[in-house]
């Protein structure tokens, strides 16, 4: 399996450079073929104009290309309808716009895990903050899988005034997926809506909004080889038509007066002001080099790529792999606790000594580390379908040196 994807790279751009640097934090941001670069170029060389708006042949081109999008990532995720695909900034302005768009009581209670990307806690603290929300968090076993007895405990605890049930598919700290399906079920049982981070889900897995019973999925173009500042939101129409839009101006209404207005239908409703036109045609081309590709291929690559990760990690003293063992558990992420030395230092030796790339810090999951009174941040390395087992050995033994050089 690890053979068949090394042909993808020669579509990279910065993999096709002399002595290209070993890539690994894609579950920040993946690298883009040159098929989206093109497509990007192509908007500002040859139709730079406004989509929806002018009639003019510049505009008339974006506004296909705009349609054409829209159904292709409605395809890919089983939506019902294109228009229930909402274009966004990232996953962190969907997620606000389900979060600030629907309407909340005091004592209204949101479920979350005790492992959010901060994109899928900071809103619901700041509803809590300003509306008395009751947000609260289901805690994780102990290796950090989900926990299902413990999430329809707190489920049931709510009674009826659980609202939401707010769930990473993948987590981006430790690759770790939540059993959204089976979670859904029993938030649906209790009346809650279901909304789910597929940031780190969608780049790597066939995801099937249909399949999985949910009510909304926020996730990240840039994480899928599409352009930078570009994300979507997608929801269940019924929704979609009672929520407020968070981002209200040009091409949000039908029509407007004075003193009154008329909403335009979702998704415009929700897409005010001026469009990334380039990231959209960007994501256009992104959803077309993915369609040829076999998402749950990728997955069992990534899965093989970590298994040498892990096989050189696991016993090394001073490490500790965050999560499971079984990489199968961890999908394309690795991520390691230093014991006595700092994970940017290490990151930064990483970059300048081996030309490797992976991430350092607390990856936006500040909550996770301040629980547990861990104050130094993981290292992460992200594999994804370009990345080869040569590349994840460099890294993997380049590491293992420098803490026993260091240690």
């Amino acid at each position: 399996g690890l053979v068949m994807f090394s042909k993808y790279r020669a579509d990279f751009p910065t993999l096709n450079r002399d002595n290209p640097p070993v890539y690994l934090d894609n579950a920040c941001m993946t690298l883009r073929p040159n098929s989206v670069i093109e497509a990007i170029r192509s908007y500002y060389e040859e139709s730079p104009g406004c989509g929806g708006r002018s009639v003019h042949r510049y505009a008339t081109t974006v506004s296909r290309k705009m349609m054409q999008c829209r159904k292709k990532m409605a395809n890919l995720f089983n939506a019902n309808e294109s228009d229930e695909i909402i274009f966004t900034k990232n996953a962190t302005h969907s997620l606000n716009q389900v979060a600030k768009g629907l309407s909340w009581e005091k004592g209204d209670v949101i479920l979350t895990t005790d492992r959010e990307h901060n994109s899928n806690l900071v809103p619901w603290l700041q509803l809590e903050e300003e509306k008395g929300v009751d947000h609260r968090v289901v805690k994780s076993n102990e290796d950090n899988t989900f926990n299902l007895e413990e999430f329809e405990r707190e489920c049931a605890n709510a009674g009826n005034n659980l609202k939401m049930v707010s769930l990473s598919h993948v987590g981006n700290l430790d690759g770790i997926a939540t059993p959204v399906k089976q979670a859904a079920k029993i938030a649906k049982d209790h009346g809650a809506l279901v909304c789910i981070d597929g940031a780190q889900s969608t780049p790597h897995m066939t995801v099937d909004v249909q399949d999985l019973g949910i009510d909304f999925m926020a996730f990240s173009i840039h994480k899928m080889m599409g352009p930078s500042g570009m994300g979507g939101l997608w929801g269940r129409m019924d929704l979609l038509e009672g929520m407020r839009s968070i981002q209200s101006g040009g091409s949000t209404v039908e029509t407007s007066h004075y003193d009154s207005l008329e909403w335009s239908k979702p998704p415009h409703k929700f897409e005010g002001g001026l469009g990334n036109y380039a990231g959209i045609l960007g994501t256009n081309a992104a959803l077309d080099y993915i369609s040829n590709i076999n998402l749950d291929d990728v997955h069992e690559h990534e899965v093989s790529l970590n298994r040498v990760m892990t096989s050189i990690l696991k016993d090394v003293n001073g490490l500790e792999i965050i999560g499971p063992e079984d990489p199968a558990q961890r999908g394309g992420i690795c991520s390691i606790l230093l014991e006595n030395i700092d994970a940017h230092d290490i990151a930064i030796l990483l970059d300048e000594a081996a030309d490797v790339m992976v991430r350092s810090g607390m990856h936006c999951v500040h909550s996770w580390f301040n629980a547990k009174g861990i104050d130094r941040g993981s290292l992460r390395a992200s594999a994804y379908l370009y990345n080869t087992e040569d590349e994840v050995k460099l890294f993997a033994e380049t590491l293992v040196e420098a803490v026993e050089a260091l240690g």
